[in-house]
């Protein structure tokens, strides 16, 4: 019987659990995009996870969503993180890293130009920015000739990440970013090739993982979607026929896995399962909703057949959750007001179960 505690092969790793820690942005990251110490010990103290996604990773440096992110664009970058990840693989664990391209969400104040886009449609809300929070700008649209060059963005992260000793990386096609935007039937208003038809809107995100996959192996490259959702005001139409062409046409590559987030019915996620024949990681409940993933959403979705489960504040709180969840023991909860604020209060401070008092 598959449990959350059965080992899985993941291309060629073997993960000890199906348990998943969920790509969760810290904005910890010190000047210049470099990872530091403090990131190295807070992965390393959660690598009982059967398989650890990074925070998002901005692959160019107008890819760059927040202040405070790390980034796998330059070489200071790439030896930053090789003491992240050899501290992850010291403690037995696996980690792929997230490359996230924000596209039209960032500021000019964080990047120092404008952000890019599928076409000159501002994100709904306000982007964080050195300064603060400020009004999401419009976008420049991506010239037809440019759009090559970001899709590539991610290959040339990925294999920077491979040489800073990431065992593979998750494109960030969820929540509103630019792979997002060009799935989106209201941010990307394009009328050539990449827009309009469901054809076209999925033709940035093949490009970008199958040149990914080129780049380091199919067999090290994942992707995170989140169907329906509307981060950031993205819509979609025509979800299920959306997201099942693109794993149609994503099924051809040999990826590592496709990572679905709970963002529509579960007809429609069940649905998307059937279309994918291959692994699937799935996030059991809405990110950042009002409910904290527990044992029970986990095992509702192995019973629908998704082969591994990821789990974002639960992992954020509790480093050793695994444990927790097969001993049955205690959850404990988030504090939101630590996300975002920098330090390693609320980051490296979360105790294991045998050391609360």
């Amino acid at each position: 019987m598959t449990t959350l505690f059965t080992s899985y092969r993941l291309g060629g790793l073997t993960l000890p659990n199906r348990l998943v820690m969920a790509p969760m942005t810290r904005v910890r990251a010190a000047a210049g995009g470099l990872a530091t110490p403090s990131m190295a010990a807070y992965y390393a103290q959660r690598a009982t996870a059967g398989l650890i996604v990074s925070e998002g990773v901005q692959p160019s440096a107008v890819g760059q969503s927040n202040p405070g992110t790390p980034g796998l664009h330059t070489d200071e970058q790439v030896a930053a993180w090789r003491p992240v990840t050899d501290a992850v693989h010291t403690n037995g664990g696996r980690i792929f890293a997230q490359l996230m391209h924000g596209g039209r969400v960032s500021h000019p104040d964080t990047i120092g130009t404008l952000p890019v886009g599928p076409s000159a449609v501002a994100a709904v809300g306000e982007v964080f920015t050195p300064s603060g929070p400020q009004p999401a700008p419009v976008p420049r649209a991506l010239d037809l000739a440019e759009i090559p060059e970001h899709a590539g963005s991610y290959a040339d992260a990925a294999r920077r990440a491979v040489d800073a000793g990431f065992d593979g990386v998750e494109l960030h096609g969820a929540n509103g970013y630019l792979i997002s935007q060009f799935l989106s039937s209201n941010a990307n208003l394009r009328t050539d090739g990449y827009g309009g038809p469901i054809a076209h809107r999925i033709r940035f995100a093949v490009e970008a993982v199958a040149a990914t996959a080129e780049a380091v192996g199919a067999d090290r490259v994942g992707i995170r979607l989140s169907p329906g959702a509307t981060f950031w005001g993205v819509q979609e139409t025509e979800v299920r026929e959306l997201y099942t062409a693109l794993l149609t046409e994503l099924a051809t590559l040999g990826l590592a896995y496709v990572h679905l987030e709970a963002t529509s019915d579960e007809d429609v996620l069940t649905a998307l399962r059937r279309a994918w024949p291959g692994t699937l990681i799935m996030n059991p409940v809405l990110p950042m909703g009002p409910k904290q993933a527990g044992r029970d959403d986990a095992d509702h979705w192995l019973g629908l057949g998704a082969d591994l489960i990821s789990f974002g504040r639960g992992f954020l709180a509790n480093p050793d959750l695994v444990e927790r969840l097969r001993r049955g023991l205690p959850i404990a909860p988030v504090d939101e007001a630590t996300y975002y604020q920098g330090g390693d209060a609320g980051y490296l401070t979360y105790p294991a179960h045998q050391d609360v008092a």
